[in-house]
């Protein structure tokens, strides 16, 4: 059985992920302010917690640079469904990360760009 501090722990990985979706709620940013926020405020108190959310933040931050690359590849048609299928890949992938960090697992983004390590 889970302790109550390893369920803390979990918990607020797992919000390291579902806070980039707030950028569908209309959060300018918020897909790299949410993570940022709770990875800065939480990293000291468990190493999972800096983990998932240097690991989050990281691709949130590859996802921008994929996003504007589509987005200027939308003018010659190539980026409109590349920002589609970007889009769709980050909701889902973001939904397993945060499961999987949920059930205590360290979850690495695929395609991302370790800018924090």
């Amino acid at each position: 059985m889970l302790d109550e501090k390893e369920k803390n722990e979990r918990l607020w990985g797992m919000f390291c992920h579902l806070s980039a979706l707030s950028f569908l709620i209309g959060i300018p940013f918020g897909h790299i302010l949410g993570p940022l926020i709770i990875w800065l405020v939480k990293k000291n108190e468990s190493p999972l917690i800096d983990e998932q959310g240097k690991e989050s933040l990281n691709f949130q931050i590859s996802m921008s640079i994929y996003l504007i690359v589509a987005f200027l590849l939308c003018f010659i048609i190539i980026g409109i469904p590349l920002l589609f299928g970007l889009v769709l890949a980050e909701i889902i992938l973001v939904i397993i990360a945060a499961v999987k960090t949920n059930n205590g697992e360290q979850y690495s983004y695929p395609i991302t760009i370790r800018f924090i390590k």
